[in-house]
């Protein structure tokens, strides 16, 4: 759905764009609760659904930016954290082997405010309102909570591999 999300997007198909952002949203969260009430968890399905997330949130921030509908900053920071995060995890990967990874709480928050923000922007283009003060608040709240939440993993990581290297590898047992 990504690449049909960005030539709406671009095409300024916003009421589309918004459809299709919701569809590619609860289709996600309908997977993940299919997966987790049916134990129906495939070791691919762990790699291919985090990208699908990030290349939906990733592309979104991306094309919003570069059409000068959401700040340029605001891009940066969330691109940026997904760069920091993936880099981190391949480092450490190349260093210790398999890597258990956790979502951290931080990190939830961030995901929801991401994706809050891209819907928001979109259903404020659709209905054409203008409700900047709500869009700049959310931005800067997008803006912190990424910030945290690329340092949170970068702090963890950092702390794990100088107290003991051997937490963050994947036990063949657990």
């Amino acid at each position: 759905m990504v690449p049909w999300l960005l030539v709406l997007l671009q095409q300024q198909e916003f009421t589309l764009s918004l459809i299709v952002f919701l569809v590619a949203g609860v289709s996600d969260a309908l997977d993940g609760f299919i997966a987790k009430r049916f134990n129906a968890h495939t070791h691919l399905g762990a790699i291919l659904d985090p990208l699908a997330d990030k290349a939906l949130l990733v592309s979104s921030y991306v094309m919003l930016s570069l059409m000068d509908i959401i700040p340029f900053w605001i891009m940066v920071i969330v691109v940026f954290r997904d760069v920091v995060i993936v880099g981190g995890y391949l480092i450490m990967f190349l260093l210790y082997g398999s890597i258990k990874m956790h979502p951290l709480v931080v990190s939830k928050v961030n995901t929801f405010l991401q994706i809050s923000y891209i819907f928001v922007v979109l259903l404020a283009l659709a209905l054409v309102v203008d409700i900047t003060t709500f869009v700049t608040w959310l931005g800067y709240a997008v803006a912190v909570s990424s910030v945290s939440s690329g340092l949170a993993y970068v702090l963890i990581w950092t702390f794990k591999t100088v107290d003991d290297p051997e937490q963050l590898k994947h036990s063949p047992d657990k």
